[in-house]
């Protein structure tokens, strides 16, 4: 078991054996399990082998109504280890899912929060511990008001010897300037023994916010090694001229809120950030704002820049990075290439060279459309990869594309369809109401992708929704929030720019999307030759259509991600129907299918302990969703 933690073999541990030690499965992320037990000729017989209730159900908590449970527990040594959505940290028996232990992180319940979830914890053991010391194995994990904390992973304790008494305090040096919105919601990665965390920041509330700096951190002591800021506040950093001084000085976020990885071998962290404040205007950050919105390799040792990839310039959609980056070895041209894939908002896959960056398809900068509000300075081209091609639509949304249960409804889609401005993917946001298709929802978000190793197969879920992103002149912001004609907006401020923001999905008056299914969609896509071998609608009606809608599954929204293992199968809950599911790698094709007690929108993992296969996953619900809320972690194996 040392072994396995302490480090990595090569770019990934391998999960053979059982177990499931990082929260993508293996330091690369390809959430991917050599297990066989459960296959495609026996999947139809899995069973609910146990359930878990964490009793987090978020009772006085000021931000309940955003909790989603989004983790991805870890198997070790017979143990599961998990995070709820307010980070309390437990530790409960994998084979019959009883509690072992326990951590509250005892957050402020009366503050706000901009998120309220945690994807998980990172698994450590110390190699230079003797066995069965305090300490030895830790459970590192990030908090809502901005900490890490070490936890003896045998008892649950913090540990005092890491930081302050087992806690980093992270809101040093970065500009905090409202409490609940500074916070980690991913955990963190360790290399080489240098713990490496990013943030997530509060969207939308002005220029001058929190900055997204990526920090490491001496995994034995909780010393701070080094920060690196994806804004380049240097002057002699090669890219602090696609910023200029002012910019550089006021700009925040940029941030790096979905996981890492890390490739050992290279002694490189894979950092996907985001997109710099705020989301939707960017007249004060004239220039292609480099580092941010990119795919960056940092020297683990030192955080400094080994190379990047910006994949959006000059963001004014909300297209961060919101995904894991998955290590894969790619059999492409006859060679076989150490590769990284990344999934993006905009339902593209981007493939590297790990070590150079290369890319791997190429890409083309392509003109898109520069029609932005005064004062606007829209980047004129865009970057498209040649291969693979896109998950979702980037075609402009006609009249003609509205979409209905009924001839009434549909008419209204299309009334709504007419006053907006849409030009296609990347259509600048406009104060007549600009139509984001794919969504700052994305396309992929953060449940990521995984990687059949056998078939070469990047598997991928997508979603396809409109939303409607409206700039309103500043003195017009504040009346038309307070008129309440607009109850499923959200409004923000934007402060330091001309411009607040008003934002909604663009929906019927059944709450369906107004344009067509499918919402959402699994796909396998054959990075041998860039291509998409197949993609199926993904999930039903059920639970969110009205009562005399036939609930067939035509692709809904999801949020959460697959597993795929060498039994030819994947796994993945995320739709908005409370199911499970398993479909045939090869095809496509559903199955197994199994309802769970609340909304599934978590990533699933598999194990095997005692010689029993399992498949696990949290069923919480979603707030921003809307999906069934609970506390269970469910767990299926096939009968005895």
């Amino acid at each position: 078991m040392i072994l396995l933690l302490a480090g990595t073999a090569g770019a990934f541990a391998d999960t053979t054996g059982g177990s499931w030690a990082y929260y993508g499965g293996d330091a690369g992320g390809q959430r991917y399990s050599t297990l066989t037990q459960i296959n495609g000729a026996n999947v139809g017989q899995l069973q609910v082998a146990w359930t878990y209730r964490t009793g987090d159900l978020g009772e006085g908590f000021r931000s309940q109504h955003k909790m989603a449970f989004e983790t991805t527990p870890l198997y070790i040594d017979k143990i599961l280890y998990l995070t709820t959505p307010r980070g309390i940290a437990i530790a409960i028996d994998a084979i019959n899912g009883e509690e072992i232990w326990r951590f509250d992180p005892e957050i402020d319940n009366e503050q706000g929060y901009a998120e309220a979830t945690s994807r998980g914890v990172t698994s450590w053991v110390d190699p230079a511990a003797e066995p069965g010391m305090p300490c030895q194995h830790r459970i590192f994990f990030g908090t809502l008001d901005a900490r890490i904390i070490a936890l003896d992973a045998a008892n649950g304790l913090r540990c005092q010897g890491f930081a302050s008494n087992g806690v980093i305090d992270l809101t040093d040096g970065i500009r905090a300037n409202e409490k609940g919105d500074y916070l980690v919601t991913s955990p963190p990665v360790v290399i080489d023994a240098m713990l490496i965390t990013g943030s997530a920041i509060g969207d939308n509330r002005g220029v001058e916010l929190e900055r997204g700096t990526v920090r490491g951190y001496n995994a034995h002591t909780g010393e701070l090694i080094w920060s690196w800021d994806p804004v380049p506040r240097d002057e002699t950093d090669p890219h602090f001229s696609t910023w200029g001084k002012i910019a550089a000085e006021r700009t925040g976020a940029a941030n790096a809120w979905a996981p890492f990885s890390a490739d050992e071998e290279l002694g490189l962290v894979f950092v996907p950030t985001g997109a710099p404040s705020p989301d939707f205007y960017g007249g004060e950050r004239a220039g292609s704002n480099r580092y941010a919105n990119s795919l960056v390799a940092l020297n683990a040792e030192t955080g400094v820049p080994v190379w990047h990839q910006q994949l959006v310039h000059h963001d004014v959609w909300d297209y961060d990075l919101p995904a894991q980056p998955t290590l894969v070895d790619v059999e492409h041209d006859g060679q076989t290439i150490a590769a990284v894939v990344q999934p993006t908002k905009m339902g593209m896959l981007f493939v590297f060279d790990r070590a150079t960056g290369k890319p791997v398809f190429g890409i083309e900068e392509r003109v898109v459309p520069t029609d932005g509000v005064e004062g606007e300075s829209l980047w004129p081209t865009q970057p498209f990869p040649v291969a693979p091609p896109p998950l979702v639509r980037h075609d402009p949304v006609r009249p003609e594309d509205a979409y209905g249960l009924t001839f009434w409804d549909r008419g209204r889609c299309r009334t709504k369809i007419e006053r907006l401005k849409s030009e296609g993917i990347y259509t600048p946001p406009s104060v007549q109401g600009t139509i984001l298709y794919p969504s700052y929802a994305g396309g992929s978000n953060w449940g990521g992708v995984a990687w059949d190793r056998e078939r070469q197969l990047i598997i991928a879920n997508t979603m396809q929704i409109p939303h409607v992103v409206t700039l309103v002149p500043r003195e017009e912001l504040f009346p038309m929030y307070e008129s309440g004609d607009y109850p499923d907006s959200e409004f923000a401020r934007q402060l330091g720019t001309p411009y607040g923001v008003r934002r909604e999905i663009l929906t019927s008056p059944f709450g369906i999307p107004c344009t067509p299914p499918p919402w959402g969609t699994l796909a396998a896509v054959d990075l041998r030759e860039g291509t998409i071998k197949w993609q199926v609608p993904l999930g039903t009606l059920e639970d969110v259509a009205p009562f005399f809608v036939p609930k067939r599954t035509v692709g809904v929204p999801n949020i959460g991600g697959p597993i795929v293992t060498a039994g030819g199968l994947i796994f993945i809950g995320a739709t908005t129907d409370n199911y499970l599911r398993a479909f045939d790698v090869s095809t496509g094709a559903e199955v197994w299918r199994a309802r769970l007690p609340a909304g599934g929108q978590a990533t699933p993992m598999t194990y095997q302990a005692d010689g029993k296969q399992f498949v696990v996953i949290a069923a919480g619900g979603h707030g921003n969703a809307g999906t069934d809320k609970g506390d269970y972690v469910v767990a299926f194996a096939l009968p005895n």
